[in-house]
């Protein structure tokens, strides 16, 4: 099971395996509070994508469909977030303040797609 969270928001039992999937590490935030068990900064959108989307809601399409793209090219990093998320549960931290549009809700997405296909 695969799971989202701001990473501001604090630690519970129920997050399994807490995975930062942000490129850079969150702004104010200590290691500790943190509580990331595995940062994969390189599964993140890459700099200019990140910097073209810039959380505009009218461009989120097309920053889904590029960012695919980008994930396609990235299948070990991928095939080691499906295998995690099928041993178990794994919360997917990001720092974005929209919670419905930001790079970890298209890689959740991501993964379960090929998890559901049964490819790990």
């Amino acid at each position: 099971m695969i799971k989202l969270k701001r990473i501001y928001e604090p630690p519970g039992e129920a997050d399994g395996r807490r995975i930062l999937v942000e490129r850079l590490w969150p702004r104010g935030l200590s290691k500790e509070r943190a509580a990331v068990g595995l940062w994969l900064k390189d599964v993140a959108p890459s700099p200019g994508l990140r910097r073209w989307f810039g959380h505009e809601p009218d461009r989120w399409p097309e920053f889904k469909a590029r960012y695919r793209a980008e994930l396609a090219a990235k299948e070990e990093l991928v095939a080691e977030l499906a295998q995690l998320a099928g041993e178990g549960t794994v919360t997917f931290l990001f720092a974005a303040r929209d919670e419905k549009r930001n790079s970890a809700v298209v890689l959740k997405e991501y993964i379960e797609e090929r998890l559901a296909a049964g490819g790990r």
